[in-house]
């Protein structure tokens, strides 16, 4: 491609919404133009970057034994329906009406187009394994798109779905996905680590993400310092510091303190004069089952997901004020464990607790001087996200790391499978359930994760595997019509030897040529000049090393593709 025949608009300034370094750079180096909130345009460089990391996994997903299918981005309601996530998954699945008044959706996943296309073709075991994939424009509906392609609105990604007939041949071919996302991650020339993750909204009790290193990462990541073991923060395990059978039960000493407006931990605490580590907060939460009540240290943080899990809920919604109020008979925001009759999940952080303080559930009141037997709770369990210096149940303490999630793998079992009847005949005749897993990748989240982990103050570094174009031929005086015609020769021998390049035939100064090609982060730099013509000579400069080669003329094609095979710019 030659630069003057190409849509390639640099610009010098970022644009005042763009927060972080891959969105300015983004759109700095003409890779993507905003178009609505959260929604982009992807110009020509950078859908060349997306189309070849969507390669590189069609490459290594078929190399795994899946096969690629397109499902329609419209959904009818009524498979969300039978799944049940059309009322749970909340205002992020964008929903519209045909002309008919029928109810529709735009696929923000597609767990439940996938089953319907299973379900109707698949009759016998002797059909499954069966493992499918689609890389395809999805939407979700965020409250706040942010980021660039780090959290859009409509985005690109492959998503793929598998089908066994048991639990080991699932959790098999789970071992195979993650195993093949770990090649695409390396091929895609990304420094990146797998973490055990939470399920979420998808489902499912196995998951892995696959988080991108960064120091600008929106995502912390713990790690134990001694073993081979990584988690986000939400998944990472913690286990209890102290005898939980063998605890110290007194009760009865608390008293009332006034607290005049003050609901916050910060505030009680700054008043009483205490440390937030020596209150109880108290989470409420409006659940399929009841309101339950999660009880953690002041300074700590609960997990959502794993009060789901030790609750066996899968709804989970902050108390309204009117239940607050009118069912438990409490007031918000001085809410506290005793005299509650709900059920209660303590942490195990308040096993080591005494004479503590906690809301007294009396507008403008708390307890002091509570104890764990002046309350009733279901157990001690592990609800708090873990932070770095706490122990790793699998040896050594937490480290903490930034990372970007660019993918993810679960394993589903038969949550959408047994809801929606996706089912077979087994090799007894009988009829049983699919065993499901999942697998996703943010396709143009990959390219930003990329921008954020590689660049400098001169712009983007891309991995010679997804650049979009390995080469750039500058050519610094095209007015020179001895540059201009060896460049034109140059660039003509390049492509017919298969040389990914892009020619800057532009008549714009070196000055130009340069900054333009330092940020859009070509990783080859070729360059032409006049005086390095009539020595027969010819510059090579590596984007990512900054180092600078002078080689002959002659034969100067086939260096350069040798250098290209040895990754030079990578």
């Amino acid at each position: 491609m030659r630069y003057t025949q190409s849509l390639i608009a640099t610009r010098r300034d970022a644009p005042a919404d763009a927060e972080v370094i891959s969105h300015q750079l983004m759109v700095r180096a003409s890779m993507i133009q905003k178009i609505a909130s959260g929604i982009y345009t992807y110009m020509p460089l950078g859908l060349r970057v997306l189309r070849k990391i969507e390669n590189i996994i069609r490459i290594e997903m078929q190399a795994a034994g899946a096969e690629e299918l397109l499902l329609p981005m419209v959904l009818p309601a009524e498979l969300w329906k039978e799944s049940g996530r059309w009322s749970f998954y909340g205002k992020e699945l964008l929903r519209l009406k045909d002309r008919k008044d029928n109810d529709f959706c735009l696929g923000p996943t597609h767990e439940e187009g996938i089953v319907d296309v299973v379900r109707k073709n698949v009759k016998s075991y002797r059909q499954l394994p069966l493992n499918l994939f689609q890389i395809q424009t999805k939407f979700r509906d965020e409250i706040r798109p942010r980021f660039g392609l780090m959290r859009g609105r409509e985005f690109i990604m492959k998503d793929g779905y598998s089908f066994d007939v048991d639990e080991a041949a699932a959790k098999q071919t789970y071992q195979t996905m993650y195993e093949a996302y770990v090649r695409i991650f390396t091929h895609c020339g990304l420094d990146f680590r797998p973490v055990e993750a939470m399920t979420g909204a998808i489902g499912g009790s196995l998951s892995h993400e696959f988080q991108v290193l960064a120091e600008n990462g929106e995502d912390p990541i713990l790690s134990s310092n001694s073993v081979d073991y990584a988690a986000n923060v939400e998944k990472a395990p913690l286990d209890p510091t102290v005898d939980l059978t063998a605890l110290d039960q007194k009760s009865g000493s608390y008293k009332k303190v006034a607290t005049p407006e003050l609901t916050t931990v910060e505030e009680v605490a700054a008043f009483l004069k205490v440390a937030a580590d020596q209150l109880v907060k108290i989470l409420l939460f409006e659940t399929e089952q009841g309101v339950v009540g999660a009880l953690v240290r002041g300074d700590h943080e609960l997990v959502e997901e794993k009060l789901k899990l030790q609750a066996g809920v899968s709804q989970l919604e902050m108390a309204r004020a009117e239940t607050i109020t009118a069912e438990l008979k409490s007031a918000v925001g001085f809410s506290g464990p005793v005299g509650l009759s709900i059920p209660l999940y303590a942490d195990y952080a308040l096993a080591a607790m005494t004479d503590f303080i906690t809301g007294a559930n009396e507008a403008d009141v708390h307890f002091t001087g509570v104890n764990l037997g002046d309350f009733e709770i279901k157990g001690f369990f592990d609800l708090r996200r873990a932070r770095a210096g706490d122990p790793c149940p699998a040896g050594g303490v937490y480290e903490e790391f930034r990372g970007i999630e660019v993918g993810q793998v679960f394993y589903l079992g038969d949550k959408y499978s047994q809801a929606m009847k996706a089912t077979f005949l087994n090799d007894q005749g009988k009829e049983q359930v699919s065993v499901m897993g999942c697998y996703g990748i943010g396709v143009g989240r990959t390219a930003a994760a990329c921008v954020e982990q590689s660049h400098d103050e001169n712009g983007i570094i891309w991995p010679q595997a997804i650049a979009p174009y390995e080469v750039v031929l500058l050519s610094l005086k095209m007015k020179d019509e001895a540059v201009a015609g060896y460049s034109q020769k140059l660039y003509q021998e390049l492509r017919q030897q298969g040389v990914d390049v892009i020619w800057d035939d532009r008549m714009d100064s070196p000055g130009v040529k340069f900054k333009d090609a330092d940020l859009i982060g070509f990783p080859v730099q070729l360059v032409v000049g006049g005086r390095g013509l009539e020595a027969k000579q010819v510059e090579v400069k590596l984007r990512r090393s900054g180092e600078k080669l002078t080689l002959p003329c002659e034969g100067i094609v086939e260096r350069l593709k040798e250098l290209l095979a040895q990754g030079v710019g990578s």
